[in-house]
């Protein structure tokens, strides 16, 4: 299909393109890479009155590290963070950008786009959950920055208003027995995640787990944090029966989906296996030993 008639804005600055937002009151969608709204736009789900491409505003293009953290500008695209030595050191990070989307979708996209459009079946929103990732916005009113515990609203909603844009987003980037992988089960025409659990781990000098983060996506209607699982290993000696009874705890509590690919039987099961080679590959990249055969 072709997309609805809209206006096309190409500002040169943040501030310009927030005035473009608040000139058409919340009808207008920010383009960066274009791989979420484009396809919502040509099957004529989104009919926005106005785009305003934000390519051409300088220094929005950066990865750098910062006190602990890695700072991705909005118009990183996933091929430059495959590239980078930074992201390559980062397990769960390094895993989703090499395989997300296909080699076109990996050109063009960004991560900070993927974030802020929110889809539930993306594979960001779970790396996002495992890196305790901060998302710094510009707005009418300044600046703000919102944690990833407050950034996945509903499905296809983030905390980004209207009026803001989303320039960066900030990703922890500790190493030091540290841990993290990315395992998906993905539908094989599209590429969403039916289930992609995230995961890190944090081990004290005991071989206790000193920090435990899991992010889930493709399982409900939104992202989010697998808490029940992540307090279950905590303090734990993460052995193998640790890993599965922390891995049962995976949906509890969530609206698992039921669709056309998966019964919610079966996406539940699918998480729990997927949640346990997540942590079990996190482990080994922890420790230094090789990763288990999936």
């Amino acid at each position: 299909m072709i997309p609805a008639e809209f206006e096309y804005h190409a500002p040169t600055s943040v501030q310009e393109a927030i005035g473009l937002l608040q000139q058409y009151d919340g009808d207008a969608k920010i383009l960066a890479g274009g791989h979420s709204l484009l396809p919502l736009l040509k099957l004529r789900f989104l009919q926005p009155a106005a785009l305003i491409d934000i390519a051409r505003i300088p220094n929005l293009d950066y990865i750098r590290m910062e006190d602990g953290k890695l700072a991705v500008g909005a118009l990183v695209t996933y091929n430059e963070l495959e590239r980078n030595e930074a992201v390559q050191r980062i397990g769960v990070l390094y895993d989703v950008v090499k395989q997300v989307g296909d080699v076109q979708i990996r050109n063009r996209g960004t991560l900070c786009g993927s974030l802020a459009h929110a889809d539930p079946a993306g594979d960001p929103p779970a790396l996002a959950y495992a890196l305790d990732a901060e998302f710094q916005m510009q707005g009418p009113n300044g600046a703000r920055t919102v944690g990833v515990d407050d950034w996945f609203v509903d499905t296809l909603q983030s905390a980004l208003e209207p009026d803001e844009v989303l320039t960066e987003v900030r990703l922890n980037a500790t190493t030091e027995r540290t841990g993290s992988a990315y395992r998906t089960f993905e539908q094989p025409a599209s590429h969403y995640a039916l289930v992609g659990v995230a995961a890190l781990l944090t081990l004290a000098a005991d071989g206790t787990v000193a920090r435990c983060r899991v992010g889930v996506t493709g399982v409900g209607p939104v992202a989010y944090r697998a808490a029940d699982m992540e307090a279950a290993l905590q303090g734990k000696r993460p052995d193998e029966a640790a890993i599965r009874d922390a891995a049962e705890q995976v949906v509890n509590g969530v609206d698992v989906l039921a669709d056309l690919h998966a019964s919610v039987p079966y996406r539940s099961h699918l998480a729990k296996v997927y949640a346990r080679r997540a942590l079990a590959a996190a482990l080994a990249r922890a420790t230094g030993q090789p990763e288990p055969a999936e």
